[in-house]
């Protein structure tokens, strides 16, 4: 079973930051695969979405939702709130 809500992220990577800080304030509970610590992870991230596929690349529940600013598009119309609710995956 996948994890509720996936980041893959690389270090020193500012939107990286950006996408964890914003799940952290909603206190939603993620599980980040680190393409800095574990190189099969980018490849893996490109097998899911696509080669050449910036960083970070997030899923919940699965659904492909996108980059940071994707997330922070669905965050101020409002339905990220709703996905994370109807999800279970906010504490």
């Amino acid at each position: 079973m996948t994890a509720a809500i996936e980041i893959y992220t690389r270090p020193g990577c500012g939107y990286c930051t950006a996408a964890r800080s914003l799940l952290t304030r909603k206190k939603a509970v993620f599980t980040e695969y680190d393409a800095g610590k574990d190189p099969s992870f980018r490849q893996q991230m490109y097998d899911r979405v696509g080669p050449g596929s910036t960083f970070p690349q997030i899923f919940i529940r699965g659904t492909h939702i996108g980059g940071c600013d994707d997330l922070y598009a669905l965050d101020r119309a409002g339905k990220l709130d709703a996905m994370l609710a109807s999800e279970g995956v906010a504490s």
